[in-house]
């Protein structure tokens, strides 16, 4: 569904992104993890046209949309759960999902009975400003804010950034019931042990660049690559006696 080739992004001078090759298959889930600072958040806005790329390739079920404004890449189908859940705190809970439905989109149907299925918190807080909601709640409803959109393919920044254990399962699931729909997901995380037991192929991002690729069973198999680009230390050798 998404293919990424030779993907480059500056801001100003500096160069973030190098070469970047990575693809989505339809109904499927790949995750991008990485340190802090590597690039990840830098590739979800070049994904959406926040940052242009400066040379490479973003095509999306077989259409270039690089050189595409964001809006028509929301109008494509790609849309993001952006880091730091950006929810507006003068808009209610129904405010912020009437603005960003997209009822049209077809049989993937995220409409407001479907949302509060999952979040039945943010029916309980529907009335309720962006302000008055707590953090866990305010990630609930970024998410949210992206389903009723009825994306094809959806962009989740650290969506586990900052939540208790209880909710990280809870998205956890989310991201199973949204697979099941057959919306395909990127998700960029710096919780490697989280986005490999949700993902179906895993990309280790370093220094603005894909260090490594393979299936989360073989990542999680290869003490290197998760020592060096993880900070993931090795299970300790038993000694014989």
């Amino acid at each position: 569904m998404l293919r990424v080739v030779g993907l480059n992004t500056h801001y100003g001078d500096s160069h973030v992104l190098h070469d970047v090759n990575l693809q989505v298959d339809r109904g499927a889930v790949a995750a991008v993890i990485g340190r802090n600072g590597v690039g990840k958040t830098t590739l979800c806005r070049s994904l959406v046209g926040f940052t242009p790329a400066s040379a490479g390739h973003i095509v999306f079920e077989g259409a270039d949309i690089t050189a595409l404004a964001p809006h028509d890449i929301w109008t494509a189908g790609v849309v993001l759960v952006p880091q730091g859940r950006r929810v507006f705190s003068s808009l209610t809970v129904h405010e912020h999902l009437a603005i960003a439905a997209r009822p049209e989109a077809g049989a993937r149907r995220w409409d407001l009975p479907a949302i509060f299925s999952v979040f039945p918190r943010l029916a309980e807080r529907v009335h309720h400003r962006g302000s008055e909601l707590s953090g866990g709640e305010q990630q609930m409803l970024a998410i949210a804010r992206a389903l009723v959109a009825n994306p094809r393919l959806l962009v989740m920044d650290e969506p586990t950034e900052g939540l208790a254990p209880s909710l990280v399962a809870a998205v956890a699931d989310l991201i199973a019931r949204v697979k099941n729909a057959q919306t395909s997901i990127l998700l960029v995380e710096q919780n490697a042990a989280f986005a490999v037991n949700v993902a179906d192929h895993v990309y280790v991002m370093s220094q603005g660049t894909i260090v490594h690729s393979s299936t989360p069973a073989e990542l999680w198999k290869n003490d290197a690559i998760k020592a060096r680009f993880l900070g993931v230390s090795p299970p300790p050798k038993l000694r014989r006696t």
